[in-house]
């Protein structure tokens, strides 16, 4: 399956505004610097920001224990509830925990206690070498950052017929939950860019910042997974609908993620080959990737699913499949995010549509 010119184009151009957009907080903050006068490197820091003792030690508790507690009570609610319909068999179930708990217990701790050792090592004078950026500047410059790359990360992963099957488990799924936000596949874990910034970050003086982002962002992704329609008082409410027109273009919402986890697209609500925003939607509405259309789709996961082990499904390709021809089987087939139809798979270009 080869990437089609028209794409291969696209994501060029795509790139070529994105170092842009990576660059604009930077401009801005010197900017504003040049205006008024202040030299924070220098010691001058007029505006600092310290959040009061007791959001700190929350922020900091929700960064470690607080945050997987909250999803997993959730999770809870969202089970007792029925929002699983019964598709929570025991394969998913044992792929949707182990995706949760080995990335939060064994790689993000194994990353930062090395990546804290090898940085002093590689830069040894670089240390706190940042830690005068003021906060807001420096959450802003980190939030862009980081989920601007996230964005193209996940992107390439469905627009790269070859990256596919590194992304397929966060879309095998047949049901949206909460534990949706952490099921991917360990490969794709352990070059998810996040873990590797907040530790660079930390060490050049930008952690406090950082973990504001971390939280911020995990709290919008896995609202955004949740099978609790939490955005739909905002397009159904008359008061509420100026919010929502704001909300729904700027950070992802169920109904705009929801609508990337529909195993089709042909109602007109599933669009699998967009809306890949993961704090921000502002991303897809920038790049034209995106569909805002305020409903959910009736149906999730991917057409051509077999089924595969949890083990396959979470370790491919150090493990394989033995479902036939399964796309992580030995030499099985590689067919990207599209539905296959007989022997051709179509690519749905991507187009930009949004609600009055």
């Amino acid at each position: 399956m080869k990437l089609d010119n028209a794409t291969a184009r696209k994501i060029t151009r795509d790139g070529l505004l994105s170092v842009l957009l990576y660059i604009a907080p930077i401009v801005l903050m010197f900017a504003s610097f040049q205006i008024f006068g202040y030299r924070p490197w220098e010691g001058a820091n007029e505006f600092p920001f310290k959040a009061p003792a007791f959001i700190e030690n929350v922020f900091k508790n929700l960064s470690s224990w607080g945050l997987p507690v909250i999803v997993l009570v959730l999770g809870v609610i969202e089970f007792a509830a029925g929002l699983y319909e019964n598709k929570w068999t025991k394969n998913e179930r044992t792929l949707d925990i182990v995706c949760f708990i080995v990335p939060k217990l064994v790689i993000r701790p194994f990353v930062a206690y090395f990546g804290l050792k090898f940085l002093p090592v590689v830069l040894p004078d670089a240390k706190n070498i940042l830690d005068w950026v003021p906060f807001w500047w420096a959450f802003l410059i980190i939030a862009v950052a980081d989920d601007l790359t996230q964005y193209w990360y996940h992107r390439l992963h469905h627009q790269l017929p070859w990256l596919w099957r590194f992304h397929r488990t966060h879309h095998s799924a047949p049901y949206m939950g909460m534990a949706m936000a952490s099921r991917q596949n360990v490969i794709y874990t352990l070059f998810f860019s996040q873990t590797y910034l907040t530790v660079a970050l930390t060490y050049l003086g930008l952690g406090y910042a950082a973990l504001f982002v971390k939280v911020i962002k995990s709290f919008i992704t896995t609202g955004a997974h949740s099978s609790i329609p939490w955005d739909k008082p905002f397009y159904e409410k008359k008061w509420l609908q100026p919010i929502g027109w704001v909300l729904e273009r700027l950070i992802s919402t169920p109904a705009t993620h929801h609508a990337h986890h529909a195993d089709t697209s042909d109602d007109g609500v599933g669009y699998y080959k967009g809306n890949f925003g993961n704090m921000f939607f502002l991303w897809d509405i920038i790049f034209g990737t995106g569909i805002i259309t305020r409903k959910y789709p009736t149906s999730y996961g991917i057409k051509h699913y077999h089924e595969e082990e949890w083990y396959a499904q979470f370790m491919w390709p150090i493990f394989k499949s033995k479902k036939e021809g399964s796309e992580l089987s030995q030499n099985g087939p590689m067919v990207g995010d599209a539905v296959p139809n007989e022997e051709t798979v179509t690519l749905k270009p991507d187009t930009t549509v949004a609600v009055a």
